[in-house]
């Protein structure tokens, strides 16, 4: 090795350079007119600060790379609605994303993000559709998610949860959370030691019944049977003459035909 040339680690990884002009070459409009620019899958190491060149699109892919940390000057790309991130290696994500005030979909699943390495920044994106945070090495989640009030989507699969998260529980607007594969302890009822079960039982009444069973079964069937026939008796009987079938629609025009 010559002399005064430092020798590069081993465990660094040796990315693809990506320049400008590359990166314009992947550039793409969506169906709905935004700007995309599609990186994923080329390599990547570190994102190459000629990428702010392009800082004016709306869609940014940078998925199935190799970065460890992202850029200091990703809040730059101010219109970015959708953000793609999975498959890196990624273990912290900077405070500065919470700059990025127009994202609708942030998507960093199977990085190695633990519940420390999520800034509370994150509970600035007000406007957050969708968030992907599955196969990381979450054992807890944020507080600050709370403050994501139009929140729909959460991924959480395939980390280390043992309890539901109680900061989504506020989430009005929030349909759908994916909790698969997380060590939730199994599901059991301490607070009762007595197992009880509601069973039904067919028998022969006057074999196998006493005399006083017999007559409380009796007298139960005929009040039973008796409120039922008053609240038949009590609706209103509809006729559709000329019709077999009746419905909503015939309902709604009797009137008229008669």
């Amino acid at each position: 090795m010559a002399k005064g040339k430092k020798k590069k680690s081993s465990s660094e990884p040796k990315g693809k350079k990506i320049t400008l002009a590359m990166a314009t070459n992947c550039l793409t409009v969506t169906v709905d007119g935004k700007r995309r620019l599609d990186l994923s899958n080329q390599g990547m190491a570190s994102v190459p600060r000629s990428l702010l060149g392009l800082c004016d699109v709306e869609e940014l892919d940078l998925s199935r790379n190799l970065l460890t940390k992202l850029p200091d000057f990703l809040d730059q790309f101010l219109n970015l609605r959708f953000l793609d991130l999975h498959s890196n290696y990624l273990e912290k994500i900077p405070p500065s994303i919470g700059r990025l005030q127009n994202l609708l979909t942030l998507n960093l699943s199977n990085n190695r993000l633990t519940s420390g390495s999520l800034p509370s920044e994150l509970g600035l994106l007000a406007k957050l559709h969708k968030l992907n945070l599955g196969l990381n090495r979450l054992d807890s989640v944020p507080r600050c998610l709370t403050a994501l009030k139009e929140l729909r989507d959460v991924g959480l699969f395939d980390n280390r949860l043992t309890a539901y998260p109680d900061c989504l529980r506020p989430l009005k607007k929030l349909e759908k959370v994916n909790l698969d594969s997380n060590p939730f302890p199994p599901e059991v009822d301490d607070l009762d030691p007595i197992r009880r079960q509601e069973a039904l039982y067919l028998v022969d009444a006057e074999a196998c019944l006493c005399g006083g069973c017999l007559d409380k079964c009796q007298s139960q069937r005929r009040k039973v049977e008796g409120q039922a026939e008053l609240e038949i008796k009590g609706k209103p009987r509809r006729m559709f003459a000329g019709l077999l079938t009746p419905n909503s629609v015939a309902q709604a025009d009797q009137e008229t035909w008669r």
